[in-house]
């Protein structure tokens, strides 16, 4: 493991990236207790501050854990698809908020992952998605349901439909464009959509999948994006025509 002391990257974050590329080339493995605080800091010829902050680094990404007591240390981590969500989802909200996404570019993406996820969804699902899936459209309907509470509502009806491909890696993929990207498009048209459409299109995606039929569930998701690209034309259209009054 090496850094470059002449760079002007921060030091603990090229430690950080020296131990996450020998813990990714299978250097360090799984439960394998990494050097003491004071081993890196001579390996490195830093001070254990800097090391210290290298090591939060790698936990803050779950790449290792920490342990107390005499056998305590740190050691490499199992990194698991679910834990490796929020970091997702972080990232594409991040991405979406500091950069010029367009809302027709981010509901392509999003609608062209999920269509991807809706055939295996189709065949694979179990009772606890489909379980899920129909008690989000309950919820859905309940007349006293907040608009925040109805977003959320949405997210996890689509988050069900998604793991229900039992695929970890594509609903890995695919937390950032449900949970990141279905959020800000629920954020603009949210004000013009109706609840029963909305309620409506998922019904029918939920059938689909409970029937197995890959292509209604498919014809579904490609009116409920067409639905929602229309939604946010109208809405941006009324608050440029505000905006010009």
């Amino acid at each position: 493991m090496k850094i470059d002391p002449s760079s002007p990257a921060d030091l603990s974050a090229q430690i950080a990236g020296a131990i996450r590329d020998a813990i990714i080339g299978g250097d360090l493995i799984v439960d394998e207790r990494l050097p003491s605080e004071a081993e890196l800091a001579d390996h490195f010829n830093v001070s254990r501050p800097t090391v210290r902050e290298a090591l939060k680094r790698l936990a803050a990404q779950s790449l290792i854990r920490t342990q107390r007591g005499a056998s305590g240390g740190a050691f490499v981590n199992r990194l698991s698809f679910e834990n490796a969500y929020a970091q997702q989802i972080t990232t594409s909200t991040l991405l979406l908020s500091m950069n010029a996404v367009s809302f027709d570019t981010a509901c392509e993406a999003r609608f062209a992952l999920e269509r991807a996820c809706a055939p295996l969804s189709a065949l694979r699902r179990t009772a606890d998605h489909l379980a899920t899936m129909r008690a989000e459209i309950h919820r859905q309907q309940q007349p006293g349901l907040t608009d925040e509470a109805f977003c959320a509502s949405d997210v996890a009806f689509h988050r069900a439909l998604v793991d229900g491909a039992s695929n970890p890696v594509l609903s890995y993929q695919l937390a950032g464009a449900v949970e990141a990207m279905q959020p800000l498009m629920n954020m603009i048209t949210f004000t013009a959509r109706s609840r029963g459409a909305i309620v409506a299109f998922h019904t029918e995606l939920a059938d689909a999948i409970e029937a197995g039929d890959a292509s209604v569930a498919d014809s579904a998701l490609d009116r409920l994006e067409d639905y929602t690209r229309t939604l946010a034309r109208d809405v941006m259209a009324a608050r440029a025509a505000k905006a010009n009054t």
